[in-house]
Parts: structure tokens; C-alpha cells; sequence
């Protein structure tokens, strides 16, 4: 038997090859497919995450973070951090932070990482979220809250606010720990807004308070204060 081509009409055979260049051509001419950005979802409740971690919060606090930094980086694109929406990412950073108290690595990314994106608006979503969560647990939180405040200050050029979060520092995290030029770090942010009398009162209450006992920190205290009341001389 001979094979079905062989008997088909040489027009028939002459069609089908040419629609078939046809085809090869157009798609060989079509711009490659574009990977779609996927928008971060809204974060799940704490109560449904709890149920979820089935006993076990910190293992999902980590996967959830890993999840959550993951994801400027999906198949075949890279968003920016200026294009993602920065309230969602508050609220995931919420809840992992919330699964594990403990944890620094939220507050860490708040403030270093997604914190130094160059949108003003973005940024503040982040610091005001390590300056809301930083009095839960003051004496391990401070380094993310030292940082914010030195994004005010440098980066957002808004001192009041780095002052605000440098206050917060000193009134609240009081533990031995704590170094001393995050205790002083509201010193420099009030010279900067030439609040000359507000620094000397804050050194002067500082070495009043008897929180400070290192003889060098004392020492370098007492001398800015020396400078100051004879920058102050008419």
C-alpha cells in the first residue's frame, strides 16, 4: 500500500507546506512572551496564620518573611521596590513580627532594607513601623529605631521626626546594653535644629539621671556640655 501522500495532488501537498511556513514565520516574528508582575496579596489575618502554623510560629514567621522578601523577585521579573505597595508590606511585616516576637529580622528589613527606597512616602511607612512596634520590646529594638533616625535625619531631611524617634531611644531603652551614642544620638539631632538650649538641658539631665556611669561617656558629656555653654556666652 502506498503512503497517503503519495496519492494526495501535488497542490494539496504545496498548500499545507506553505501554510506551515506560514505558521513558523508568524510565530518566529512575535515578540517573546513577557512575564506579568504579580501584586503582593493583602496579609492574612494573625488569627488565620496561628491556625496555620499548627503549633509552630517561628518556623512560619521565617517562611513568611522569606516569602515577603522574595517577592521583588518573581519568574521572569524584578520589581522594583518604588512599584510595590508598601501598606501591604507594613501589614505582612506586622504579622510576622507578631508570629515572633522575638525575631529582629522585620524591623531589620523595615528599616534597612525596604527604608532605603528613594520614595519619601514609602520610607515613613516603614519607620513609622519600627517606631511603633520599638517600645513593645525597647532594649533589643533600639539598633532599627537608632537607624530610622538617622534616615530622618540624613536621607528624609526631617529632623523633628528624627528627634521624635532618638527621644524614644533615650527615655525607653535604659538597659546596660544600650550604647552610649544611642542614648546621645537626640543630643546631635537637637544641635542640628540649632535647639542649643534643648541639648544642653538633655546632657544635663542625662548625667543627673545617674543612668550613665562609664567615666569616659561622662567625661565626653561634661566636656560637650563645657562647649556648648561657651558657644552660648554673649
Amino acid at each position: 500500500m502506498q503512503p497517503a501522500t503519495r496519492s494526495a495532488p501535488r497542490s494539496v501537498l504545496l498548500a499545507v507546506l506553505l501554510a506551515l511556513a506560514v505558521q513558523i514565520g508568524w510565530q518566529a516574528g512575535r515578540p517573546p512572551p513577557r512575564a506579568r508582575a504579580q501584586d503582593l496579596p493583602p496579609a492574612p489575618s494573625l488569627a488565620a496564620l496561628q491556625l496555620a502554623a499548627l503549633g509552630d510560629p517561628v518556623a512560619l514567621s521565617k517562611a513568611t518573611m522569606l516569602y515577603v522578601q522574595g517577592f521583588d523577585e518573581q519568574a521572569g521579573v524584578s520589581i522594583a521596590w518604588r512599584d510595590m505597595d508598601y501598606t501591604k508590606i507594613a501589614t505582612w511585616l506586622q504579622r510576622v513580627l507578631d508570629l515572633d516576637p522575638r525575631s529582629q529580622y522585620p524591623l531589620l528589613a523595615a528599616s534597612e532594607v525596604y527604608g532605603a527606597v528613594t520614595d519619601s512616602a514609602r520610607a515613613r511607612i516603614m519607620l513609622d513601623l519600627v517606631y511603633s512596634r520599638f517600645q513593645e520590646d525597647p532594649n533589643r529594638r533600639w539598633p532599627w529605631l537608632a537607624h530610622a533616625a538617622l534616615v530622618a535625619r540624613h536621607r528624609l531631611h526631617d529632623l523633628p521626626l528624627a528627634r521624635r524617634y532618638a527621644a524614644a531611644i533615650r527615655l525607653h531603652a535604659t538597659a546596660a546594653s544600650v550604647p552610649p551614642w544611642a542614648r546621645e544620638l537626640e543630643i546631635f539631632i537637637a544641635e542640628d535644629m540649632n535647639e542649643r538650649d534643648a541639648a544642653r538641658a538633655l546632657i544635663g539631665g542625662l548625667l543627673r539621671s545617674g543612668q550613665i556611669t562609664d567615666p569616659h561617656e561622662l567625661q565626653f558629656l561634661s566636656d560637650r556640655l563645657d562647649q556648648l555653654n561657651a558657644n552660648h556666652k554673649p
